[in-house]
């Protein structure tokens, strides 16, 4: 599928933890290297805890601080980027709705200079199906949304790029991908108690690295390269499996 590499960009990603730590660094600097607006969002209203600095992309310094504040701060200024974050767990859809709807741009100093739509994109780096479901509704409503959803175990996981393009669902989301993810009963992170908020299903740093760099590939290929083919990837750190799943190309008919 191709994608114009002239528009302006704006990444909102929902999760600042295990994946999403190591996602923001790569996805700093590529964004950096385009040659045009862009505006990456981080959201996630969690703190920096000692359990975390095992497998997550934080320091000891970084303790008692919020995820996203410590990633926005540390790698936007670095690239000379705008630092934009929100220290808060989205959980509501008109909320959502608010951070994905784009700005319009003027690209250039003239009244008659072309103006252009922001791309959107929203990554899901969550550890709860309640977050995706919410992101899966959203999805359908907008006319035009990247949704790029990871999500993983200890050793196993996957990443799957959802595409609405015209008010029409040109790659599947992850809720169709794998319907279980609708079906489950979990809570937003703040609706769980203090003893349910303790529990977290086993990660590796292996896996969480792996599904970072399937996010920062995905996004390479649609915003640096224009063109991405790729619906979902599975993964599997024990083997050092990576397993792509393409959209199917249109064969041309003989004349």
């Amino acid at each position: 599928m191709k994608f114009s590499k002239e528009r302006p960009v704006k990444v909102v990603m929902l999760g600042a933890g295990g994946t999403g730590g190591h996602i923001a660094p790569h996805l700093y600097r590529l964004l950096y290297a385009l040659d045009r607006p862009v505006r990456f969002i981080v959201c996630d209203g969690d703190v920096v805890e000692e359990k975390n600095l095992v497998r997550q992309n934080f320091i000891p310094a970084d303790l008692g601080e919020n995820k996203a504040k410590v990633l926005a701060e540390r790698y936007a200024s670095v690239f000379g980027m705008e630092t934009e974050y929100v220290p808060e767990f989205i959980e509501s859809e008109d909320r959502l709705r608010q951070l994905l709807t784009p700005k319009i741009w003027r690209m250039g100093r003239y009244y008659d200079s072309p103006v252009l739509r922001e791309q959107i994109v929203l990554i899901g780096a969550v550890d709860n199906n309640r977050s995706r479901q919410l992101c899966h509704s959203i999805f359908y409503q907008m006319d035009e949304l990247i949704y790029i959803d990871s999500g993983n175990g200890e050793h196993t996981g996957q990443v799957v790029c959802g595409i609405r393009s015209g008010g029409r669902t040109l790659y599947q989301p992850i809720g169709k991908a794998y319907p279980d993810v609708l079906k489950e009963k979990d809570k937003f992170p703040t609706e769980l108690s203090c003893a349910e908020a303790s529990l977290s299903a086993p990660q590796s740093i292996a896996a969480n690295i792996t599904a970072a760099t399937a996010v920062v590939d995905i996004i390479y290929n649609i915003l640096a390269l224009g063109d991405s083919r790729v619906r979902q990837v599975t993964f599997a750190t024990t083997s050092v499996n990576v397993r792509p799943i393409l959209a199917k190309t249109r064969r041309k008919k003989a004349a």
